[in-house]
């Protein structure tokens, strides 16, 4: 029987919102803004880049799937646009106001840790900034089969990685490698147009103390929530984009399994 995401005007309280491992189909920062503060240990994201071109026209006028999906790693199957089209200056005005709502909803002491691609960069540590987290580093994904290009092959996507204020002095997460060498998903595990690994995001959760409440405001396919699930968290992913929440859905409430198959 499919698993539904859940709908926000379901919620009897904020509380409610937060209690077990969900999805809720709806708008990031609306949703955001019905949620209590200080419930969650940390933020772990993979927003819209609203990037994937060289010039103004490209980043704003071609649908996601148009900037992500090329011709050579199409799995044979339509995946689910979603909304991707502002131009940087209102990319950063934007990243900043959700990010300001995440830092309402993360304690004091927690972390956060958002996705980016090369060309949003500068714009997204801006926007962690101003919004008041502390930024701390970055973690660079390399990914393997990067597409043939003059020059340098735009060969990675980055993890910033930021806190509310200090980090616990409690907490001792293991000592991670700072960058990762994964392939993209591709085939049948590919769910969603810019899937990431689910071995790297099962790291990026090791930061977060176990059974830890993990916030996923752009939840895509699931595999932040996947990742938490494995490694003994909880998670409350939000999803604007409908089909993309009934996946992830779907996916939380079935059995666990590696991009290989295998059960985690």
């Amino acid at each position: 029987m499919p698993f539904d995401p859940i709908d926000p005007l379901a919620f009897t309280t904020p509380e409610a919102a937060i209690a077990g491992d969900r999805v809720i189909h709806g708008e990031a920062l609306n949703t955001m803004r019905q949620l209590p503060d200080g419930a969650f240990d940390a933020l772990i994201t993979d927003p819209p880049y609203c990037s994937g071109g060289t010039t103004t026209s490209d980043r704003t006028s071609r649908s996601a799937v148009q900037k992500y999906v090329s011709s050579d790693s199409k799995s044979g199957k339509a995946m689910p646009d979603f909304p991707d089209q502002r131009d940087q200056r209102s990319f950063t005005i934007w990243s900043s106001i959700w990010l300001g709502e995440a830092l309402r909803l993360v304690r004091p002491g927690g972390q956060a840790l958002v996705f980016t691609d090369w060309r949003q960069l500068p714009a997204l540590s801006d926007a962690i900034q101003c919004a008041g987290w502390r930024w701390r580093g970055i973690v660079v994904w390399a990914k393997t089969g990067a597409r043939p290009q003059p020059g340098f092959a735009n060969g990675a996507e980055y993890v910033l990685w930021a806190s509310h204020g200090t980090i616990d002095r409690d907490h001792k997460p293991p000592c991670l490698p700072g960058v990762y060498t994964l392939a993209s998903p591709r085939g049948k595990v590919r769910q969603h147009i810019t899937q990431k690994p689910l071995e790297l995001m099962r790291h990026l959760v090791r930061t977060v103390p176990a059974d830890g409440l993990i916030l996923d405001p752009f939840a895509g396919s699931g595999t932040t929530g996947a990742a938490a699930l494995a490694e003994g968290r909880r998670f409350l992913g939000i999803e604007g984009t409908s089909a993309y929440a009934r996946i992830a859905a779907e996916r939380l409430a079935g059995p666990m399994t590696a991009e290989n198959g295998t059960s985690v």
